[in-house]
């Protein structure tokens, strides 16, 4: 998911489907290209992807990341780009891919589940605000596009179950965007703020022994309902992850994070 400007919109590939307009796709395995689309990729993987796979397979964040994720800073960036690493074989397949499917099926990646539709934020600078956009952008040898089956954008993401997961990459994309400036100084990304930064949002389980394993909470008053929440669930320590980020890194003021005196 990206920050799309207002001029740049109308030059974007695909097809812009608005929340009232419809479109047909339906994926199923008599359709000849079935999983073909789970090959050779180049698939950004978001926090609570993260959080979510690395549930589902039963192992730690480090495992996660040590044996399935490629972490990748583009030039002109500011924070890395996390991707999933890709089978070693020919076809260079999905790792989670198997002949009947998806084997992570219940907590496929954000992209994945949004497939064929991508999303993006519309900013309107002038307005300042922002909005959700959709392009419809099934690859050409998709044949579910040319199936009967129709969906708005609403019926789509329940039929996916994807609102929490777009509800989550909208913000993180919100505080990605603010990375397009370097807040690093001279030590650059690989010292010890952009290793919080990057622990903070894409490895939760050392986030959660930060918070609760070290002086943290003498340090710093968290909103009781919240802390409670974040005891319960890696969602809303993900969530207070990137509150951390805006407050750590940014100097934002924070509505449940305040430093003790």
């Amino acid at each position: 998911m990206k920050y799309i400007n207002v001029e740049d919109i109308d030059t974007l590939p695909g097809k812009q489907i608005k929340e009232d307009q419809t479109f047909k796709f339906r994926c199923h395995p008599e359709v000849a290209c079935f999983n073909r689309c789970c090959r050779n990729l180049n698939l950004f993987l978001y926090p609570y992807d993260v959080l979510r796979l690395k549930n589902s397979l039963g192992i730690s964040s480090d495992e996660f990341i040590d044996s399935h994720v490629d972490i990748v800073m583009r030039k002109g960036y500011h924070f890395p780009d996390v991707l999933l690493r890709m089978a070693d074989n020919k076809q260079q397949t999905c790792p989670f891919l198997v002949s009947q499917g998806c084997s992570v099926y219940l907590d496929r990646p954000d992209t994945c589940r949004g497939f064929p539709v991508e999303q993006g934020i519309f900013y309107d600078a002038v307005k300042g605000s922002c909005a959700p956009v959709y392009f419809f952008r099934p690859p050409d040898f998709c044949l579910g596009q040319h199936e009967e089956k129709s969906w708005t954008i609403e019926t789509w993401q329940h039929d996916q179950d994807a609102k929490t997961y777009h509800r989550m990459t909208a913000l993180w994309a919100d505080i990605r965007r603010l990375f397009h400036q370097t807040p690093w100084g001279l030590e650059g990304f690989s010292g010890a703020k952009g290793k919080m930064a990057f622990m903070a949002v894409y490895n939760v389980d050392r986030f959660r022994d930060f918070i609760f394993n070290s002086s943290f909470l003498k340090r710093y008053r968290i909103k009781p309902e919240f802390l409670k929440k974040m005891r319960a669930g890696d969602t809303a320590l993900l969530k207070f992850g990137f509150e951390w980020i805006r407050f750590f890194i940014w100097g934002q003021p924070s509505k449940v994070l305040k430093p003790k005196k």
